[in-house]
């Protein structure tokens, strides 16, 4: 009897070390690049089926818009800017369309930033660092996501993305080039949830008339 319940002591002993090994393979280490993306609902976006918004920019007394279509699927993309309409697959870019991709790029980046820490593999990004944000001069996480010197229509950019301990993005600070001085630094604010993806609808500069903001958003699932 003794012997029994010694071997049935060891099983249990052996499967519940087992099962603790298995937790523990299964449980992964986010990076912060993840956590950002994972706040901002990534997980959401594998149900995404269409994405619609307008980039908007009012400087003085200026104002610049177009509007986006993306299936993020397919890659069809329709642009709306003024009269021009131009539709095109993101597969198959040529001379006619490249204009309106570099737009794109740039827009959608603005919109999906949290999202692309992930998406771009070729990008390098930096360990953290707690340092004072630029604008708001409160001690925020700092990231640097530094782009290839080859590839894509502006290689070698680099942004300084300043977060808080939410993992939310509060200000940014984009260089060209990677040059030392920055290009242009904004906030990220007024968040808003659209079907479980999070998107800062307005970006302010310091010191100055301009404000570059979204408008008409849908995500549609």
């Amino acid at each position: 009897m003794k012997k029994t319940l010694i071997v049935f002591t060891l099983i249990a002993l052996i499967f519940s070390c087992k099962q603790k090994e298995e937790t523990k393979t299964d449980e992964k280490e986010w990076s912060t690049a993840e956590k950002i993306a994972i706040t901002n609902g990534i997980e959401n976006w594998k149900d995404v089926s269409e994405l619609q918004f307008t980039f908007n920019v009012d400087k003085d007394t200026t104002h610049f818009e177009r509007s986006w279509t993306w299936n993020p699927i397919t890659e069809d993309v329709i642009m709306v800017s003024g009269k021009d309409t131009v539709a095109y697959n993101r597969k198959s870019v040529d001379s006619t369309s490249m204009n309106a991709d570099k737009g794109f790029v740039n827009d959608k980046y603005w919109l999906l930033a949290p999202f692309q820490l992930v998406w771009d593999t070729s990008a390098s990004i930096s360990e953290v660092t707690v340092v004072e944000s630029p604008i708001s001069k409160v001690q925020l996480n700092k990231i640097t996501i530094t782009y290839p010197d080859d590839g894509g229509y502006t290689p070698g950019d680099a942004y300084d993305l300043f977060y808080d301990d939410d993992f939310m993005l509060k200000e940014w600070i984009y260089r060209k080039g990677n040059s030392k001085e920055p290009s242009m630094m904004t906030t990220w604010e007024n968040y808003e949830d659209f079907n479980g993806i999070k998107i800062a609808k307005t970006h302010k500069r310091p010191n100055e008339d301009w404000t570059l903001h979204f408008t008409d958003i849908k995500v549609l699932k």
